[in-house]
């Protein structure tokens, strides 16, 4: 009943701050539409020092309901992946990420406002794809398997495919360059494939009675090294 409760509890916790921010992305989205502004000055513009800070408004900012729907849809389930998983170092990755693939974006982008959650959900797609691989973990691989199947072509739009190309490849390209960045500099954080250690508790035991299953410790740090 307690693994029932405890299970529980991390679904929600996993759940409750993803959906709080795309609570306020929806929220700031209706209010643009509904007093009739035009928000896209919140977003990102290439080589402008006084939109830099924008890195943190541009998530908010959408085009339209088609742009909003699909980008709230894959950031829900991607954090709530992270937080489900990772949970101990979920909100620096997800916070960090935001600043490296907004920083990238305004070094190499286009001379255009660049707007929306899409360069997240690159983020973080990324980032537990190369995790999991990382960390070879059969648990972790499979939600790497998961996102490669779910999101997998997502690929295809990491570059420009026509000249005047509307989409910011620019911002999913920032995304996956940042998710597999925070894959390598956290790989030795949070979760960890179970490492085998060998004690000998008494002297007549056999080896194999004697095997028994630890966490290493020191896997679950918290801190960068």
């Amino acid at each position: 009943m307690n693994t029932e409760i405890d299970e529980k509890k991390k679904i929600y916790y996993a759940m409750f701050f993803p959906a709080i921010l795309c609570f306020f992305v929806l929220l700031t989205f209706i209010f643009e539409r509904g007093m009739g502004l035009d928000f896209k000055t919140g977003g990102v513009f290439p080589g402008e020092l006084k939109t830099l800070p924008n890195i943190f408004t541009m998530p908010f900012v959408h085009s339209d309901w088609g742009h909003l729907i699909n980008n709230l849809i894959s950031f829900f389930v991607l954090s709530v992946c992270l937080y489900y998983f990772y949970s101990s170092i979920a909100s620096r990755v997800l916070f960090f990420s935001m600043v490296l693939s907004g920083m990238i974006l305004w070094v190499i982008g286009r001379d255009s406002w660049h707007i929306g959650l899409s360069g997240m959900v690159y983020a973080l797609s990324f980032f537990l794809f190369f995790s999991g691989i990382i960390r070879k973990h059969v648990p972790l691989i499979a939600i790497s398997l998961i996102v490669v199947f779910l999101y997998g072509n997502t690929v295809w739009h990491l570059f420009p495919w026509q000249k005047y190309d509307p989409i910011s490849w620019e911002g999913h390209l920032s995304g996956a360059i940042s998710g597999v960045v925070f894959a390598l500099l956290y790989r030795k954080k949070g979760p960890q494939k179970p490492v085998k250690i060998w004690e000998d508790e008494e002297d007549d035991l056999d080896d194999d009675e004697n095997a028994v299953w630890k966490i290493d410790s020191t896997n679950n740090e918290n801190e960068l090294n």
